[in-house]
């Protein structure tokens, strides 16, 4: 069973089974970006609730040999979620019994809670009745959390977005059909899915089911400052934040908001932090893949943290062409110079 409950008028107290998380900071799924060198950092900074890049529970259950590599976590990323996406009941259900007791792979742990993903918006997923799709099909979503809450003992928990469409913003019709299927929880991206990430979050739609529901409520979008959080605090009363962009490249965000909540004073990073930060970033992101795999990936991240720092265009067209790491480094250490 989660829970959560207010702290304090400014921050929150969360618990998850036997694990207090004192100021419901929570780091977003994030596919293609919230690996296990994204979220040791992030923790380190202070996310006290991770939720692993979504994994495909069709491609667990066809015994694929790679997906159980992005189930994998270490002692530094608990408690975390492992999220799982797709349309077939049986399925994801199956996928989150493998997980859940331990047989899917020998270095795969057991994290403390599933996560079911019904808010991806990428085509490709959207195609396949997957993610968002899931919005357009209320009786199937909590058909696949029923399923779910009755193969695990973990809590299962749900991320989705404001509705499909402008004309179709029914996440709290959703969210009370997640809940009487079993549902311990629901965060919810208060964009439709037709915006993908543009425009701006709807704070009244998350308001809107943290009113329809008794489980707990996770807000997330647009949650770049401790003033955002805020807002997003008083303007739907949700029981926790997920951060998810915010967190690119700026992990310190997590720091900023701990300060916020315990009110003390907060100093941003320094050029030299950010770059030290971000050479420790690449040094994980190489240490858990391959290296001619792990520099393409590098480039996006590496362009993240140099965002503000003067000379940061340039650089960001020389990472482009960096083959190595070290000479990654070179290009970040030589920021410092400018």
């Amino acid at each position: 069973m989660v829970s959560f409950k207010h702290h304090k008028t400014e921050g929150f107290f969360m618990k998850i089974q036997t694990i207090d998380i004192p100021h419901g900071l929570c780091l977003a799924p994030l596919a293609g970006v919230s690996d296990r060198a994204f979220r040791i950092i992030s923790k380190a900074h202070g996310a006290e609730y991770l939720c692993s890049e979504m994994v495909s529970a069709a491609a667990i259950c066809y015994g694929d040999k790679k997906t159980p590599k992005l189930c994998e976590f270490g002692n530094d990323e608990s408690p975390i979620a492992l999220q799982l996406f797709g349309s077939r009941p049986d399925f994801v259900s199956e996928a989150a019994r493998r997980i859940s007791d331990g047989s899917l792979a020998d270095y795969v742990k057991i994290p403390a809670a599933i996560d079911i993903n019904m808010g991806c918006p990428v085509r490709k997923i959207v195609s396949n009745g997957e993610g968002s799709a899931l919005m357009r099909d209320i009786p199937l979503a909590a058909k696949i959390v029923s399923e779910t809450v009755k193969a695990v003992k973990l809590p299962v928990t749900v991320k989705i977005r404001a509705g499909f469409d402008e004309q179709n913003k029914n996440a709290p019709e959703m969210a009370r059909a997640l809940e009487a299927a079993g549902a311990s929880m629901i965060c919810v991206h208060g964009r439709t899915r037709t915006q993908m990430y543009s425009g701006k979050a709807d704070l009244e739609i998350i308001a809107a089911v943290k009113a329809a529901v008794k489980i707990p409520v996770v807000g997330n979008g647009d949650i770049f400052s401790a003033e955002a959080a805020k807002q997003m605090l008083c303007q739907t009363g949700c029981d926790g934040i997920m951060i998810a962009r915010g967190a690119m490249g700026n992990p310190w965000i997590f720091d900023e908001l701990t300060a916020f909540f315990e009110d003390k004073p907060y100093t941003p990073p320094t050029p030299r932090e950010i770059i030290d930060e971000a050479a420790h970033h690449l040094d994980m992101v190489c240490s858990f893949k391959e290296e001619q795999f792990a520099i393409p990936e590098a480039r996006k991240i590496m362009s993240h943290y140099i965002h503000d720092i003067r000379g940061a265009s340039a650089a960001r067209g020389k990472l482009n062409f960096a083959a190595t790491k070290e000479e990654m480094k070179q290009i970040l250490y030589s920021l410092l110079e400018e």
